[in-house]
């Protein structure tokens, strides 16, 4: 904090304005996050998925067999989350795309999304039984989200296969103690914390970066016991 005020300080005398001194520490602030941690949302992001999706809607206009296409569009629409739109482009694609374990992992998601749990779990299930691998085991922490507020168990059921694939992800640590706190387990949710912050502390380099955000909310749950 003290380093930050002498910046500003630094910035007022420079620019001879406080508030254009403030806004230059934020970007400073944000240079640094989005280098080293993490946390706070790309800006260029938004404007190069709408311009993608502003083009592969004119391609699917010209070419409305275009199956890949289609799909890369639920994609942008799922991270948009549109979910209905992007139902309504991946329910038709079911046939050509039945033995794809990404399709019915993006379908569960979006059958989810629109009030149909029992679907969407389906749809997951199957994509995990095309690969329990399937983006690196996400459908088991959506599911285990998804069911933490509804029932405790299946949800532990869930982060607990998550972990036999991928036991060094902290988010997964921080969705196991976020369960239990839950279900009312609270020594068993501190456990959870430090288990997940000792594996970060374990993660090479290049994975640390990945890791980080999560790693810095257990921290954070630490901290305030």
């Amino acid at each position: 904090m003290g380093k930050l005020f002498l910046l500003f300080v630094f910035f007022t005398w420079l620019f001879g304005n406080p508030i254009l001194a403030i806004i230059a520490l934020l970007v400073i602030v944000y240079v640094i996050d989005r280098r080293f941690i993490g946390l706070s949302p790309s800006l260029l992001k938004p404007i190069r998925r709408s311009s993608r999706l502003s083009k592969l809607k004119k391609h699917i206009a010209q070419s409305p067999n275009d199956t890949s296409a289609k799909v890369e569009i639920a994609r942008i629409l799922i991270e948009k989350k549109k979910y209905r739109e992007a139902l309504n482009l991946l329910e038709p694609l079911e046939r050509m795309l039945d033995d794809s374990a990404e399709y019915w992992d993006d379908l569960g998601l979006c059958l989810m999304q629109t009030g149909q749990p029992e679907a969407g779990e389906a749809a997951m299930s199957k994509a995990l039984l095309l690969n329990p691998r399937v983006k690196y085991g996400a459908p088991y922490l959506r599911l285990a989200a998804y069911y933490s507020k509804l029932d405790g168990e299946r949800a532990l059921s869930y982060i607990e296969a998550f972990q036999e694939i991928h036991s060094s992800s902290c988010e997964a640590y921080y969705r196991l103690a976020d369960i239990h706190e839950q279900m009312n387990r609270k020594e068993d949710a501190m456990e959870a914390v430090s288990e997940g912050l000792r594996i970060y502390r374990l993660l090479p380099r290049y994975k640390k970066r990945a890791e980080r955000k999560w790693a810095l909310r257990l921290y954070f749950r630490k901290t305030r016991g």
